[in-house]
């Protein structure tokens, strides 16, 4: 039976375990990381987790939506104005939202951990974590003029291209001028 905490010790516990997820995920996954490793820093048994996340992956989800609006927000900024410099600066935000936040990268490093987060998330958490992801960036395109593409081929384009931090020791001392060069070509091509 879980042990019974105070509001303060809650409120302590709850942002352990939130700091220590987020390193555990980062660093190892979250197939890898065990419930002791969880309860340990924070000073609970194992049994304790529960009372303040469902699951693992519920944990995973809250440290996914609490800096979704920041993320969205930074991200949404760039969807104004012309539609090529729009792209570029879209393109060029999302690229360093990915290379500061390690949990982001690593989301989009491992889509099986994104899926095991929110096949566990209760429908209303899995909704909101959907809405708070979701970018008006199909609007923006059609906005702009597609000349005849498919909306989803140049989303995938736009995926493309934030796929490059994966393969960033590839590129070596040339990675950053590939980005530019590359987030300049996508940037003129779709903007025609």
């Amino acid at each position: 039976m879980p042990a019974h905490f105070d509001e303060r010790d809650r409120a302590r516990i709850r942002a352990k375990l939130l700091a220590t997820g987020r390193e555990l995920f980062v660093a190892q996954g979250l197939r890898k990381t065990s419930l002791a490793e969880l309860t340990e820093p924070a000073g609970i048994a194992k049994t304790s987790f529960y009372a303040f996340f469902d699951s693992k992956e519920s944990l995973y989800g809250e440290l996914m939506l609490a800096n979704a609006p920041a993320v969205q927000a930074r991200v949404l900024a760039t969807l104004d104005g012309e539609p090529r410099a729009a792209i570029r600066a879209f393109l060029r935000e999302v690229l360093a939202v990915l290379d500061e936040d390690p949990l982001y990268r690593r989301l989009i490093t491992h889509p099986e951990e994104l899926a095991a987060v929110t096949a566990r998330l209760s429908p209303e958490r899995a909704a909101a974590l959907r809405e708070q992801a979701a970018l008006p960036i199909g609007e923006f395109l059609a906005r702009t003029g597609l000349d005849g593409r498919r909306p989803e081929v140049v989303l995938g384009v736009l995926r493309a291209v934030l796929l490059l931090p994966l393969h960033r020791n590839e590129f070596g001392e040339v990675y950053d001028e590939v980005v530019d060069q590359l987030v300049e070509f996508v940037a003129s091509g779709l903007s025609r």
